[in-house]
């Protein structure tokens, strides 16, 4: 069992414990509005992702087959929810750099906006790569299964979209 709790708050959820949802989605909805962020522009789609990513989650517990993967699991119903809401609304829009910082932030909010522009230069696959990585701090071992490509695909995408990110934003470096 994870030293936070998370397969406990899984297992007590599973069997319709409410308040350990409640604590599950509370412990993510950081980590979800940044995925949801790097798909989606607008906030209001943003947060229409993560309700449905919730929804969805809590009505298919059922469906996780181990508890140590619920991140991974939420991640992929968060992607596929937003890939969903880009595809009805036939567009793919994804976060602008200069709309960001028009905004009045501050704190964690600005630290990820500050993030996510700099994901902006890269392809959706590898921005992706970088949240699941960066972000959620999944092991590249995680990544390769969760998106059923080679271990070695991850570390050379990842590699990649640090590259791409370099050249982006620190010309003179490389």
């Amino acid at each position: 069992m994870k030293r936070d709790g998370t397969e406990l708050l899984v297992r007590r959820a599973r069997e319709g414990d409410a308040d350990a949802f409640v604590e599950l989605m509370e412990r993510n909805k950081q980590s979800m509005y940044k995925v949801a962020k790097a798909y989606l522009k607008r906030e209001e789609d943003v947060a229409d992702a993560i309700s449905e990513t919730i929804l969805d989650c809590f009505e298919h517990m059922e469906k996780l087959k181990e508890e140590q993967y619920f991140g991974t699991w939420l991640v992929r119903i968060l992607i596929n929810n937003c890939k969903n809401m880009l595809r009805r609304n036939g567009r793919m829009e994804y976060t602008d750099r200069a709309e960001m910082f028009e905004q009045n932030i501050s704190g964690e909010e600005e630290k990820t906006r500050e993030f996510l522009a700099y994901l902006e230069p890269l392809e959706e696959e590898d921005r992706m790569l970088m949240i699941l990585f960066y972000v959620w701090g999944f092991r590249v071992r995680e990544i390769a299964e969760f998106l059923k490509v080679n271990e070695a695909t991850v570390k050379s995408r990842l590699q990649r979209g640090r590259r791409k990110i370099k050249q982006a934003f620190f010309p003179m470096v490389v």
